[in-house]
C-alpha cells in the first residue's frame, strides 16, 4: 500500500491541517471566514439595487425668460425619483402649454403649478388677474413676481393722479414685444379695483409705484 504522505490527497491534508496544533485551526477558520466575506461583498456589488420609485416630471426643456408663453418646445418630461418630486409639479405638457411663466427658468428646472399663471389652485374668492400695459419699459424691468404695487392713473384732467389700487401682486412681467409699445404686467387686484384698474389700462392711462 502506497504511503500517503508521499501523494497526499486533499481530504487527507485536511484532516492532518485540524488535528494540527490549536494556531493552525484558528489560521483555517479565519481564512474560511475571511473567504466568505469576500464572496459576500462580490454578490452584493455584483447585485443591481432595488429601483426606486420614479414619477413624470414636466421640466423646462431649456432656459426661459419671466413672462413668456409656454409651448411644447419649451417643456420635457423626465422621471424624478418620487421622493425628490416637488410639491405642485406638473406631469403633463398640455397642462402647461400656454401658460405664462412667473420668474425666469433654468434648463431642466421643474415646473409646478406656483410657476405658471392660471395652473393650479384657482384665485381667491372676489379676486381678478388683471393685465397692465406700462408705458415705461424700465418700470416694468423693475417689477419681479410676488412683489406689492400701486395701480395709479394721471386721471381724466391729467393733474390729479388717482390711485385705482392699493397693494396689488405682480402675478408676471411679460417680455417685451418690439412690435407694441410698453410691456405687459399681470396683476391681482380685488375685483372692484381690478374693473376700474382694466377700464383705465384702455387708454394707456395707467402706471404702478413700487411698495
Amino acid at each position: 500500500m502506497p504511503d500517503r504522505r508521499l501523494d497526499p490527497r486533499l481530504p487527507h491534508r485536511l484532516a492532518t491541517l485540524v488535528r494540527g496544533p490549536n494556531w493552525r485551526r484558528a489560521l483555517i477558520v479565519r481564512r474560511i471566514l475571511a473567504a466568505v466575506l469576500v464572496c459576500a461583498a462580490a454578490v452584493l456589488a455584483l447585485t443591481p439595487p432595488a429601483a426606486a420609485a420614479r414619477a413624470p416630471v414636466l421640466v423646462t426643456a431649456h432656459e426661459l425668460t419671466a413672462g413668456v408663453t409656454v409651448r411644447a418646445a419649451d417643456v420635457a418630461v423626465r422621471r424624478w425619483p418620487a421622493d425628490l418630486v416637488p410639491a405642485g409639479a406638473l406631469a403633463d405638457p398640455v397642462s402647461a402649454e400656454g401658460h405664462v411663466l412667473v420668474g425666469a427658468a433654468r434648463a431642466g428646472e421643474a415646473l409646478t403649478d406656483r410657476r405658471l399663471v392660471g395652473v393650479g389652485p384657482a384665485p381667491a374668492p372676489g379676486t381678478a388677474a388683471v393685465p397692465l400695459r406700462l408705458a415705461d419699459a424700465a418700470v416694468a424691468a423693475l417689477l419681479a413676481p410676488g412683489e406689492r404695487v400701486d395701480v395709479v392713473t394721471a386721471g381724466d384732467q391729467g393733474d390729479h393722479p388717482a390711485v385705482l389700487a392699493e397693494n396689488a401682486t405682480v402675478l408676471a412681467v411679460l417680455a417685451e414685444d418690439p412690435r407694441v409699445k410698453g410691456r405687459l404686467v399681470l396683476v391681482e387686484l380685488p375685483s372692484g379695483p381690478a374693473t376700474r384698474a382694466a377700464a383705465a389700462a384702455l387708454s394707456g392711462g395707467v402706471a404702478v409705484t413700487l411698495r
